[in-house]
């Protein structure tokens, strides 16, 4: 029997297996110079901190830490930090890689990065998370800074992680310097120097993508049923969009278990729920207890998975009745599951795409803070979906053009720009 732990080891070693499988068949199939192959095929920096702190019972308990730096060739370092028990170098390679390739198919000037704590969150209490924090932060030191490598929230973390990380980092720096650092993290409250928009961008870019892709394809999304793995920030902001189309929510999944109404689930009702319940949906009303196993097999025109990566593998996509997977979460197919799914005409709209409205947002939030100003939400939205926009419409450009898939096509547009910029400036020395 497979021991949870061996499981979370098989996740991690499978991410970065996958990015990796992923880069190399869009770099064969555009020809990408060897050279520049060698570069993006292997991460700038990585970053492995050990911290104490002490919790609220007087005693020590020492933390592992990551910061891992892919490429900066386009900008700043960018991505988030996550507080999972999956973290750890390979975790952070494979996310780190995922957001080089994210910001750069959304042409914004970033670069990629990725990192996090090895800690279940769940065992502490806010006063010692906010230790643990500030004594990461304080842990980075210069390796991170707004102008070098943006963190951002991510699984587990939040705006108010950011607020602490935002706070102690301008404590470090001495009084003339506090005032030019607020964009050192984005996804801060808004009371902090955040963007207005910025708490649904993800979400809110994984609906447009939907609605891009049905647009594409001549489909009305009114009446269409969509479930969702993880209606955590992602998936409520997705579903609470897909569900003013006229979709219906018919289950969702989280850590605590599946749901199913093949009526519908009111996505504000269940918000309201988990906001009383723990952030979880077990004991929600008026739904079925569906067997995990079962989730992915169930009955539905939209997937999306919007949790941790390698959900959805060669054991359960062959279940999949989706027309289409939206991959709200990083990695969520493995390379095997995605072309099953691909084989019988299920079609992906990939992570680095169908998520990407969470590094726009962060991209707009940082240049609000750069630039001292202040974008009220309708112009946030109304930026955010012209990007969108434009990069779905370049994705599926490329993709008729080359005959590929959506993701190679994805990568392609991303590795391409990484590549002009590498033969226009060269490599030093």
């Amino acid at each position: 029997m497979i021991t949870k732990e061996e499981k979370r080891q098989k996740q991690k070693q499978g991410m970065l297996e996958n990015v990796m499988r992923q880069f190399n068949n869009a770099s064969d199939r555009m020809g990408l110079d060897p050279d520049i192959r060698k570069i993006l095929r292997i991460t700038n920096n990585e970053l492995l901190v050990h911290f104490p702190v002490k919790m609220d019972n007087g005693n020590v308990e020492v933390f592992t830490g990551y910061r891992v730096q892919h490429n900066n060739a386009l900008g700043p370092y960018k991505g988030g930090l996550r507080y999972h028990p999956t973290v750890d170098l390979d975790a952070a390679r494979a996310l780190a890689m995922w957001m080089t390739w994210k910001t750069s198919l959304a042409g914004l000037p970033l670069g990629g990065a990725k990192g996090g704590i090895q800690i279940d969150p769940s065992h502490y209490s806010t006063a010692e998370l906010e230790r643990i924090t500030r004594r990461f932060t304080f842990a980075l030191g210069d390796n991170i800074g707004p102008e070098l490598d943006i963190p951002a929230p991510d699984v587990n973390t939040n705006a108010q992680t950011m607020a602490w990380i935002l706070d102690t980092y301008m404590s470090t720096k001495s009084p003339n310097e506090r005032s030019t650092n607020l964009h050192v993290v984005t996804g801060k409250p808004v009371g902090a120097g955040g963007s207005e928009g910025r708490d649904r961008a993800t979400g809110y870019g994984v609906y447009l993508c939907i609605k891009f892709w049905a647009e594409h394809n001549n489909i009305n999304l009114k009446g269409r049923k969509f479930i969702v793995q993880g209606f955590g920030n992602v998936g409520y902001w997705a579903s609470f969009f897909l569900e003013k189309e006229g979709a219906v929510l018919t289950a969702v999944q989280d850590v605590s278990g599946s749901i199913f109404n093949s009526g519908g689930i009111e996505v504000e009702k269940l918000e309201r729920y988990m906001a009383r319940h723990d952030r979880k949906i077990a004991g929600f009303p008026g739904v079925e207890v569906i067997d995990n196993d079962a989730f992915f097999a169930l009955d539905c025109d939209i997937c999306i998975p919007a949790a941790l990566g390698n959900q959805i593998t060669e054991k359960n996509a062959g279940a999949i009745k989706a027309l289409v997977i939206a991959e709200g979460a990083n990695g969520p197919t493995d390379i095997q599951a995605e072309n099953m799914l691909l084989d019988r005409g299920v079609a992906i709209i990939p992570d680095i795409l169908c998520n990407s409205g969470g590094v726009i947002g962060s991209y707009f939030e940082w240049l609000q803070n750069r630039n001292g100003e202040i974008w009220q939400l309708e112009e946030v939205t109304a930026k955010l979906r012209k990007k969108l926009r434009e990069s779905f419409g370049r994705v599926m450009k490329v993709m008729e053009e080359r005959n590929v898939d959506m993701r190679t096509a994805a990568f392609i547009i991303a590795i391409e720009r990484l590549e002009q910029a590498y033969r226009q400036r060269g490599i030093f020395p």
